[in-house]
């Protein structure tokens, strides 16, 4: 399979990002959404991993799945906070023995009680460790998460800045946290530029097609849900075929701005579903 630095190296890049469905109908509908959005022929999709490893096995067994059925890779997120260093070269060790070449490596979040992120919970804290991890395991392309309203845990805009230029000088690629700001995001970029870092940086773009899930994960990561768009969705509560026409209007004109202000390509949340996207690759061209 290809790996993703290289296709980012070719041109524009359209990727949709996928969770594990946890019951039989719901990875009934997850294969119905990735057969459905082939036909737009992606560079790659990814697939992410629960807190804590919660969806491990889910994670690998799907993404091996996608890898070898479709036409286009499966990168699996994997975190490593919680882990030990065994458990992450024995799944590293088992993705690359099924011809996965892609990782994209997070930190993770801490445990929820507080407990220490290393020692007996497990012996990393940071992504850039197992960063080093998945490049002293196999030949992968090796992506990075970045966030263009700030990391939730940063203590200020300089810190986090060189902490993120050094992680993505380690990595192949980045891939954004999702926003809606369109200025956070080459805000970020130039910042980075400053820094010297011009590792590729994909946007990562949410349809808000379920609001309440979409408002609880901004706050949980720290991105600003617009008030604007916020009073347009309370006012079609209840209606889901004018929530859908509005998050994909706002989603597209985001893209629209995001590839004129020079975005490597287009990473999508598909949230496990096909229409919003269909929907918004019919309005942007990604053939530059």
């Amino acid at each position: 399979m290809t790996r993703i630095s290289d296709t980012l190296a070719e041109g524009l890049t359209l990727s949709f990002e996928f969770f594990p469905p946890k019951t039989d109908e719901g990875l009934k509908n997850l294969h119905a959404a990735l057969h459905e959005l082939e036909a737009l022929d992606p560079s790659f999709v990814s697939v992410t991993y629960g807190a804590g490893g919660t969806t491990r096995d889910l994670t690998h067994d799907l993404v091996v799945q996608i890898d070898q059925e479709r036409a286009y890779p499966a990168m699996p997120h994997l975190t490593c906070i919680g882990h030990t260093r065994a458990e992450l070269v024995e799944l590293l060790e088992d993705y690359r023995a099924a011809g996965i070449q892609n990782i994209l490596a997070l930190a993770g979040d801490p445990p929820a009680d507080g407990s220490p992120t290393t020692g007996d919970t497990g012996d990393f804290s940071y992504a850039s460790q197992l960063i080093q991890l998945v490049r002293e395991t196999g030949d992968f392309a090796v992506a990075v998460a970045a966030f263009p309203e700030l990391h939730p845990r940063s203590p200020d805009r300089a810190t986090d800045r060189r902490h993120l230029a050094d992680k993505l000088t380690m990595a192949d690629f980045g891939i954004t946290q999702f926003f809606f700001d369109v200025a956070d995001y080459v805000r970020m970029i130039d910042e980075l530029a400053e820094l010297g870092c011009d590792t590729p940086v994909l946007p990562g773009v949410l349809p808000v097609i379920n609001p309440a899930s979409a408002k609880r994960f901004a706050a949980m990561n720290g991105a600003r849900f617009p008030d604007e768009l916020d009073a347009r969705l309370a006012a079609c509560e209840g209606d889901d075929d004018r929530i859908m026409d509005i998050a994909v209007e706002v989603a597209t004109q985001q893209c629209l701005e995001l590839l004129d202000a020079g975005a490597p390509g287009i990473h999508l949340y598909a949230l496990n579903r096909s229409e919003a996207a269909k929907r918004i690759l019919a309005e942007i061209d990604l053939t530059a």
